[in-house]
């Protein structure tokens, strides 16, 4: 039988963290924190446009109400120059909650969500 030392166990546990259950790194810019680098990247993206006037602006995580108890929370809202508005979630994987909720987003709002 092996005994370990408190030292060889803390070395272990560290080398064995727990990994994310999609893979994606939490990333914090601007005091914002990201689920993904992905999103990190297109918010990125979307304060460059901003920067050089080709987007009106943008909101962060915007929350909409589907039912008394269901709420869908997107990753962008994207207010577009022609004032149009563009509902964004940046997605490395489509969970079977995502699906529903999209679909039911879509019928009550009449709005179609862009997957980046």
């Amino acid at each position: 039988m092996e005994h370990w030392s408190i030292e060889d166990y803390k070395n272990f546990t560290n080398k064995c963290h727990k990994k994310s259950k999609y893979r994606a790194n939490k990333v914090s810019i601007d005091g914002h924190t990201f689920d993904s680098q992905k999103e990190a990247d297109y918010y990125c993206e979307l304060k460059i446009k901003l920067q050089a006037k080709e987007i009106n602006g943008f909101c962060l995580q915007p929350t909409f109400i589907l039912a008394p108890s269901l709420k869908y929370k997107a990753d962008f809202i994207v207010f577009h120059r022609d004032n149009s508005t563009e509902v964004i979630d940046v997605k490395g994987f489509k969970t079977k909650e995502y699906i529903a909720k999209k679909k039911v987003f879509e019928d009550k709002f009449n709005l179609k969500i862009t997957e980046i």
